[in-house]
């Protein structure tokens, strides 16, 4: 800062490689961005408000003011103050601290949470990183100007006052949404090696708003992939899950591939998409998810890995099979393998890796059409993600068409109509288990004598 006003006096030219930060942003009024607060929660608004009276700024920030920029409807909507974490807990009763990288607040408003980070500031080159320069821990705190500066895209960097209905834009964000471009604050490299999942989300952004990446920012991409590798697989899910449930998955997947970035998040991924039939497979699952995503509806992580991670189980199930393993014991070797090797590089919760199980092993279920399994299955809270993953199957050519059709049927079918349905046992192949005859009491005794030992059943001496 001092070398900065000194060149200033003395009206010296800035170095090459100096970041021209604007200490003033440019404030845009209502009738140019045509935002109203309404149109944010009313949690985010009230966390504004309260702070606001208590003297400090509050501001909704980055992804919920560009969404509705660009006609989206925000999934969260966050605050940023120049209150500190602390300061903020004072202010909000029903609050707690998170994070060990950046101190956050989490406020809780009726049903809706709330993040709340306090501005930061620009790195003292104290800050803690590892060998490749990812910034592991970060509590420096500053002004709206250096936090703005800190943010990862122009785009991002857009604060939305509740009050006065005005952007505050530092970065040339709001006209970088209207030309279509997304722009790295700072330099790319720099800022990619900081934290490299920016690259990913860099790719989502760019297909969720249809951005254009800039070719400063783009070009270093593919030679930083391999940076991905050392991101906690923790963060490595959560930003997938965003990638995956965005509503342009597809788009973002070839995209990810085109760049290299697939590798550090889904290295099983390549074998499949080789395939023409696991490729096709592939994209039917992301194309009907990301339709849902778009309408509004909910959607499955569960059936997403399910899907992308089909191929290679299949593969694995088969060679069990033909090392001699049966068809149900060859499908949970094949499982466990699959998501063991993926755990390695994305930290997959246990729930949804239990589900994901549930899926493939209702697979197997499907082809039991006889006697009481049906209708147990059909009662099973999964039975919904696995018949539209046998579906899936059947459009890749991976099921037959029969099979589905037969337990579409079934599904909505009356209850005679069920009963007549169901495969007889020597239709379906099943053989009925023969059960031995039962031993009269007497034999039961004499096999019980038998086979106690000597000392036992000797006649016990009584003189």
């Amino acid at each position: 800062m001092i070398r900065r006003i000194i060149r200033r006096i003395l009206r010296l030219p800035l170095p090459p490689n100096a970041k021209v930060q604007r200490a003033e942003p440019a404030v845009i009024a209502r009738e140019r961005h045509g935002l109203h607060r309404e149109q944010f929660s009313p949690g985010s608004r009230r966390v504004c408000e309260t702070l606001q009276q208590k003297g400090y700024q509050a501001y909704i920030v980055g992804g919920a003011v560009r969404d509705l920029l660009n006609g989206l409807r925000p999934k969260d909507f966050d605050v940023a103050t120049d209150a500190t974490p602390e300061e903020v807990r004072r202010c909000l009763k029903r609050s707690r601290l998170i994070g060990r990288r950046f101190q956050i607040v989490h406020a809780y408003m009726g049903q809706e949470i709330v993040e709340i980070t306090t501005f930061r500031g620009q790195p003292d080159g104290k800050s803690k990183t590892d060998a490749h320069g990812r910034v592991l821990r970060d509590n420096m705190f500053g002004t709206q100007a250096e936090d703005a500066a800190r943010r990862d895209f122009t785009v991002n960097a857009l604060y939305f006052d509740p009050a006065s209905e005005r952007i505050l834009d530092y970065h040339h964000g709001f006209s970088d949404l209207r030309q279509k471009t997304l722009r790295v604050i700072g330099d790319p490299k720099t800022r990619y090696r900081e934290d490299p999942v920016r690259m990913l989300r860099a790719m989502r952004l760019s297909a969720k708003l249809g951005l254009s990446i800039e070719p400063d920012a783009r070009r270093p991409i593919r030679e930083m992939a391999s940076l991905l590798e050392n991101v906690p697989p923790a963060r490595l899910f959560d930003e997938t899950l965003k990638i995956l449930t965005s509503g342009y998955a597809a788009h973002c997947l070839k995209a990810l591939r085109s760049e290299g970035l697939h590798r550090g998040i889904l290295p099983l991924l390549d074998l499949a998409l080789e395939d023409p039939q696991g490729e096709k497979f592939i994209f039917c699952a992301l194309d009907s998810t990301d339709q849902r995503a778009r309408a509004g509806k909910t959607t499955s992580p569960a059936f997403l890995f399910a899907a992308l991670l089909w191929h290679k189980t299949t593969a694995i199930w088969k060679k069990k099979e033909t090392e001699g393993e049966s068809s149900f014991s060859a499908l949970h070797l094949a499982m466990e393998e699959v998501l063991q090797a993926q755990g390695e590089k994305l930290a997959i919760t246990r729930r949804v890796a239990g589900d994901i199980k549930e899926i493939w092993l209702l697979q197997l279920r499907f082809t039991q059409r006889s006697g009481k399994r049906p209708y147990a299955l059909l009662e099973h809270p999964r039975f919904r993600a696995a018949h539209d993953f046998l579906y899936l199957r059947t459009e890749a050519d991976d099921a037959p068409q029969e099979l589905f059709a037969w337990w579409e049927t079934f599904r909505d079918a009356d209850p005679e109509e069920r009963a007549q349905m169901l495969v007889k046992p020597a239709e379906g192949g099943a053989k009925k288990r023969r059960r031995r005859p039962r031993k009269s009491a007497e034999s039961r005794a004499q096999n019980a004598v038998t086979l106690l030992p000597d000392s036992r059943i000797s006649t016990p001496d009584c003189s």
